[in-house]
């Protein structure tokens, strides 16, 4: 039996005893304090394992942990205790940033960003947990430093495998002004031996589509096309790119999103280092309320989570200010788990399958013009058989007054699955990326569907699914 202070809390328990209607129940995270990035995201001895930026201490970004859920399905999840906290004079004394959770010769080991001080440069730091990833060892050690040169900030290690080798990569910033990835080699992850500069944003297609100062929270996957295996270990297929585009002055607002780039990689005959060669990119969600993802690759399918933060709101939304933040005594909401796929040669994202298990009791069905949709709730709306492009609409109304959420077009046979969770809207659409949106009812407004014509919408409740006997 665990101890007392490492039981695990179901987040539905948490979910219902909260009080705050813009708390999410569906996507797991403590009742209260701030989170951002998904970090350590694993699946070991058969538990999916999602660590996160997290100040337990008030929903303001100050003196980050580890906080950490996990599951055995993507539907019921457990909140455990802080996985990793701040050392008092150790190398992660101002915060344990974003990093990795990986099997290291049957030991999971943690690799993250560590910082000794307000504006220091961050250090990659190891630490070792337990078979079930819930007690943590930190010893303060540090597997890599900030190179000199060119290089004036770094920023998130993210470990990959080609051929059999295990290697790393660490988002950075240059003094010309452009980002870059920093190549390491890890044969010990307790030594990273640097290799330098490996892609810089003056890559004419990472200039086009992952424009940035700094790349944040790099992730480098193999994402299933249809024609390869996922764990070929052979470098074929797709690779995907992910970066977080970060701007001088971004205050957790993040104009530039987060973008990807699509390509091959190869090993060099000469050096026997990883190659990549971007081909194609794009946007990765379409929404203003996204950052920061983390992307698990496994066997057969690639998992990515984001992180949604309060805002002030954009677009025409309400939004909260720090004042109702720091009463609600909670801040960040990551999405739920999204599947990866390329499609006609551009990324895909889809709701993880299992997500379909929290549908609950039907609303609507095949719904038309104006559609009343609950707080907790998935609606999919089908376009018409005919006309052009027509526009979906969700709305909060209420009190003689609108606020449009979430405005796309919908083709003729086209479908749009919409996701709320309270306060979060996550919008997917077919072969495309998702939109990800944060609005907050006042006390009399409720959601609303607007359908254009021919368009018909089914909604479903959100609810737990019972539990297996």
């Amino acid at each position: 039996m665990p101890s007392p202070d490492l039981a695990a809390v179901r987040f539905e328990d948490v979910a219902a005893a909260h009080t705050d209607t813009a708390f999410p129940r569906f996507h797991p995270r403590p009742a209260q304090g701030w989170i951002n990035d998904p970090n350590g995201i694993s699946h070991i001895n058969g538990r999916y394992h999602v660590f996160f930026q997290y100040n337990p201490d008030s929903a303001r970004h100050h003196r980050i942990a580890w906080g950490h859920v996990s599951s055995a399905d993507l539907v019921r999840w457990e909140e455990h205790p802080v996985a990793l906290r701040p050392q008092p004079g150790g190398p992660d004394e101002y915060g344990c940033w974003t990093g990795v959770v990986t099997d290291d010769g049957g030991v999971p080991t943690a690799a993250y960003s560590g910082v000794r001080g307000d504006g220091g440069h961050s250090q990659v730091v190891i630490a070792r947990g337990s078979e079930d990833l819930v007690s943590w060892e930190q010893t303060g050690h540090v597997a890599a430093s900030m190179p000199g040169g060119q290089v004036t900030a770094v920023r998130d290690p993210f470990i990959f495998r080609l051929n059999g080798k295990r290697y790393a990569m660490q988002g950075a910033g240059l003094a010309n002004g452009h980002a870059a990835l920093l190549l390491y080699t890890v044969e010990d992850m307790s030594d990273w031996k640097y290799q330098g500069i490996w892609l810089t944003s003056e890559n004419p297609v990472a200039a086009e589509f992952t424009p940035a100062e700094i790349w944040e929270c790099p992730q480098l996957v193999r994402v299933p096309d249809g024609t390869s295996s996922s764990d070929s270990g052979t470098g074929s297929g797709t690779w995907l790119m992910m970066f977080s585009l970060w701007l001088s002055g971004d205050a957790h607002e993040h104009a530039n999103g987060v973008g990807h780039l699509l390509g091959s990689l190869t090993e060099d005959p000469a050096t026997g280092l990883p190659v990549f060669t971007p081909r194609s990119g794009g946007k990765s969600d379409l929404g203003r309320d996204f950052y920061a993802p983390q992307i698990v690759a496994l066997e057969e399918r690639a998992l990515l989570w984001g992180w949604a933060n309060e805002g002030p709101g954009r677009d025409g939304r309400r939004g909260r200010s720090q004042d109702e933040i720091d009463a609600a005594g909670w801040a960040g909401v990551l999405t739920f788990p999204r599947e990866l796929s390329v499609v006609d040669g551009a990324l895909a994202v889809s709701p993880a399958p299992e997500v379909g298990a929290y549908r609950g009791a039907q609303a609507a069905s095949a719904a038309r013009g104006t559609v009343e949709v609950p707080p907790f709730a998935e609606a999919v709306v089908t376009g018409g058989t005919s006309g052009g492009d027509s526009a979906v609409e969700l709305l909060l109304v209420g009190n003689g007054s609108s606020q449009t959420v979430f405005r796309g077009t919908i083709a003729p046979g086209e479908e749009l699955r919409i996701f709320v969770d309270a306060s979060l809207v996550e919008v997917y659409r077919s072969g495309s990326v998702a939109t990800t949106l944060r609005a907050y009812p006042a006390a009399g407004e409720g959601w609303e569907l607007h359908l254009p014509a021919g368009a018909v919408a089914d909604v479903w409740g959100l609810e737990q699914p019972p539990v297996q006997g």
